[in-house]
């Protein structure tokens, strides 16, 4: 360990790291879960699709906005101190670099191994006369009534091209040799990317859509002469700018501008290597974009099809073994079904989801809630479910059976925006008391408050968590819960959502931690804590499970901790901006990244090198400056032994020797670690939740 410098001796400038790279880092890491040989093959085309998704994304909301910036003037600079111009720059530089490793993946690796297990992705010329018949036929009842080839000449402007859509770009000259004339004919979003041309028998054949169309466009265009086509995509920006500050109803509000985010600014346009170059420069003109907004793709666009193909093929052979999830000791009724409300007054239980079926947990909990003649009251924040939601039709059936639901639906949850309009409707419909949230603040906390009467008195149980009340994404993402039926934490709940839904201006809470006021002083508070421990000679210990961490406070909050000698665990899946390893800086932290079947999405944060006395923390909350100050977010403390003892298990696993993990390098690199007998943290809870050993 290296000398702890003096506390008056400033943190370095370039303590930080891009927070835009390291996010590019982020998802060259489940690129490389795609590149390795040691996973099922169906899942690495899974990852291929999610690289495809995340990347997307990327461009809709963090390339956009530095777009913006820069059309705006605006001076801003990251963490790193780079300008948003530059940054633009190395961004385009590196993700073309990963776009082309994603495409080179697919089609040098997953698509030849594919091939070899009888999985074909196929063209036109591929296909026998025979499959050609039967593919025209499919051609003129399915695809030819919905295309609209759209000419461009004086009479006809350059149509608008809605973001993400699949296009080609047509080059066509009269039969009797004319000028070149331009058009442009959309691939239709609500048919299937491939067309299976052969199913079953252990043999799948896909067409890719694409193909099909550019086989029949002398349909499209009868007297003319196919000269030329290429496929093409354009990204917009997709963020929602809404003045919250003026007086109109929200939800109305929200409806107009979401009708209006399809009309974006474009921010990135994709086109295959094989483009022409004057075909390329007339999208750049009619798209009003530049070079550098020019990501070229050797081999198919719009990779994330891909789940079209894991979904379709029963290949058990080629995919992760299915699982059931287990239900919680703490929860399994025996033959003599037994209430949630009993088993939460002997004690809280923590869940671990995927490994804890959300079903026969916070699902049940909900659900006996809303059927309990005893229960007087439902109180729940939504932020993301799912299309059938038993959670949205619980709520339903408590408010029509004459219980008080009140319900903080959170219509600016990003790309859900329509789908929780769509739920706010139904449930004011039902007689449910619906909240928009508080004025500038999005609401992503995971809370659930029922309030009962039992004989003379009234209890209330509550519920906690880290991930959205989402049954389909619960078998996906690992999240955690606390079902607790203590009298602190309800009483915390029953002042926050006062919060939520009226005037209160409550900031202080008893177990809970609640961010805007209350997240970012409490973290700093105990990271600083552990510092002056370590520095008067006492054994101190942080330890967080994140997501995200970018926060400039928390992360100079670590540093010092470090500086004093604290040992600092982080496992961030996602972006971080902290530089680990650096000598007289960080000499005492490391962060790792696990990636794997589930997406990693808990928050745990531990504080104290002693297993009886460390606190415990779990909730929504990530280390970004929007969570901290422009969310409404809460964090409960961990106070079951048995649930402290479960949250210990995970971090001391994670950041033990024998995991499997990514390595985040002082220089801002990550390399994958590979200990000689490996454990894979998912794999090793998994066992643990089915009744095997940790």
């Amino acid at each position: 360990m290296s000398t702890t410098p003096p506390d008056d001796v400033p943190l370095p400038e370039d303590r930080f790291l891009n927070r835009e790279l390291s996010w590019l880092d982020f998802n060259a890491r489940v690129l490389a879960l795609a590149e390795d040989p040691r996973v099922p093959l169906l899942e690495r085309a899974k990852f291929l699709a999610i690289f495809a998704t995340n990347l997307d994304e990327f461009y809709m909301v963090r390339v956009a906005g530095l777009h913006r910036r820069v059309q705006a003037g605006l001076p801003a600079r990251g963490v790193d101190r780079l300008p948003a111009r530059e940054q633009l720059g190395v961004l385009a530089a590196r993700g073309s670099a990963l776009v082309t490793r994603h495409a080179r993946c697919f089609a040098d690796e997953v698509a030849k191994l594919l091939v070899e297990r009888d999985i074909h992705f196929v063209t036109w010329q591929e296909l026998d006369p025979a499959e050609q018949e039967q593919q025209r036929a499919y051609f003129r009842e399915h695809i030819f009534p919905v295309l609209t080839p759209l000419a461009v000449d004086p009479a006809h402007p350059f149509p608008h091209i809605s973001g993400l859509s699949l296009n080609l770009a047509v080059m066509v000259r009269d039969a009797d040799d004319g000028p070149e004339r331009f058009a442009r004919v959309k691939v239709p979003g609500n048919v299937d990317r491939f067309v299976v041309v052969e199913s079953g028998r252990q043999v799948w054949r896909f067409l890719p859509v694409e193909e099909l169309i550019a086989a029949h466009l002398d349909q499209l265009f009868p007297g003319m002469r196919i000269v030329e086509h290429h496929l093409f995509r354009v990204t917009r920006n997709a963020e929602v700018e809404l003045d919250e500050d003026r007086d109109e109803d929200l939800l109305q509000a929200y409806e107009r501008e979401l009708a209006r985010r399809r009309f974006g600014p474009p921010v990135r346009l994709e086109v295959a290597t094989s483009i022409s170059d004057h075909v390329r420069q007339r999208l750049l003109r009619a798209l009003d974009m530049a070079e550098h907004d020019v990501i070229r793709i050797p081999g198919l666009l719009d990779l994330s099809a891909l789940w079209q193909v894991y979904e379709s093929v029963e290949r058990p052979d080629l995919a992760d073994p299915p699982y059931v999830p287990a239900t919680h000791p703490r929860l399994a009724e025996g033959d003599t079904p037994r209430s949630v409300f009993a088993t939460m007054r002997e004690g809280d239980i923590l869940v671990h989801h995927p490994y804890h079926s959300f079903s026969t947990s916070v699902q049940r909990f909900i659900e006996q809630a809303a059927a309990d003649p005893h229960v007087l009251a439902i109180k729940q924040t939504l932020y993301r479910t799912s299309g059938e939601s038993p959670v949205v039709d619980a709520l339903i059936d408590a408010a029509e059976a004459g219980k008080q639901v009140v319900v903080l639906v959170e219509i600016k949850a990003r790309f859900d925006e329509l789908a929780n309009i769509g739920w706010a409707r139904a449930l004011e419909r039902a007689g449910c008391h619906v909240a928009y949230g508080l004025v500038g603040l999005k609401t992503h906390c995971k809370t659930l408050l029922v309030v009962r009467q039992e004989g003379g008195q009234i209890r209330r149980y509550c519920h906690v968590g880290t991930g959205n009340y989402h049954p389909r994404t619960a078998r996906l993402y690992e999240d955690l819960g606390l079902l607790t039926a203590d009298d602190e934490v309800g009483a915390d709940l029953t002042d926050l959502f006062n919060s939520l839904t009226g005037y209160s201006r409550q900031t202080t809470f008893r177990r809970l931690l609640v961010a805007p006021h209350g997240i970012r002083r409490g973290l700093v508070e105990r990271i600083d804590a552990q510092a002056a421990r370590a520095a008067a000679g006492e054994p101190a210990l942080i330890q967080f499970k994140v997501n995200a961490l970018i926060a400039d406070e928390v992360v100079d909050a670590l540093y010092r901790a470090s500086r004093a000698g604290v040992q600092v665990d982080l496992l961030v899946r996602g972006m971080c901006t902290l530089r680990p390893g650096v000598p007289g800086l960080s000499d005492n932290i490391r962060v790792r990244s696990i990636l794997g079947r589930f997406l990693e999405h808990s928050r745990i944060f531990r504080f104290g090198a002693d297993d009886a006395d460390a606190e415990y923390w779990i909730g929504s909350a990530d280390l970004m400056e929007r969570n901290l100050d422009r969310r409404v977010e809460a964090l409960v403390r961990v106070t079951d032994p048995v649930a402290r003892t479960e949250l210990g298990h995970v971090l001391a696993l994670a950041m033990s020797e024998s995991c499997e993990a990514f390595e985040l390098r002082p220089d801002g690199t990550w390399i994958r670690r590979d200990p000689p007998d490996p454990v894979h943290l998912q794999h090793a809870l998994l066992q643990r939740a089915l009744g095997g050993t940790p």
